[in-house]
């Protein structure tokens, strides 16, 4: 019988050099962080009134409309139609020029309708629209 020598010895083990590797992902890594663009979040501008100011102050100096959790619109303690609400604001301000417009949202209200509020208060002319925590 006859043996099958190796006639290669084994030589020392050959390892794969990973540093070349590494150095391209970093590169890739470099250039995706300084080529990516970030986007940058629009928001409301939110004007909030002073607290120092007491209710019974803030309702004589100010236009407050109201909206309930059924979207249902509310100034000076009586309700108002969706489209009526430019012609009061209007009304109002005419009374009162330096009266601000603070819309009391209901949590459960929906955008649509406070939006439709701040919206008519600008078409009235009024541009000093806040938004007040219920």
């Amino acid at each position: 019988m006859r043996r099958l020598v190796d006639r290669n010895p084994p030589a020392e083990e050959e390892e794969i050099d990973l540093t070349p590797m590494l150095d391209v992902v970093f590169i890739m890594l470099i250039f995706f962080i300084v080529t990516a663009t970030f986007v940058k979040e629009n928001g409301l501008d939110v004007n909030s009134p002073d607290k120092n100011n007491t209710p019974q102050d803030a309702d004589k100096k100010s236009i407050v409309v109201q909206i309930s959790s059924r979207d249902r619109i509310t100034l000076r303690g009586r309700d108002i139609d969706f489209r009526a609400v430019r012609a009061n604001i209007e009304r109002l301000h005419a009374e009162n020029p330096e009266a601000p417009v603070v819309v009391q949202p209901h949590p459960e209200s929906t955008t649509e309708t406070m939006i439709h509020v701040m919206d008519s208060a600008r078409q009235a002319g009024v541009y000093n629209v806040s938004i007040a925590a219920s």
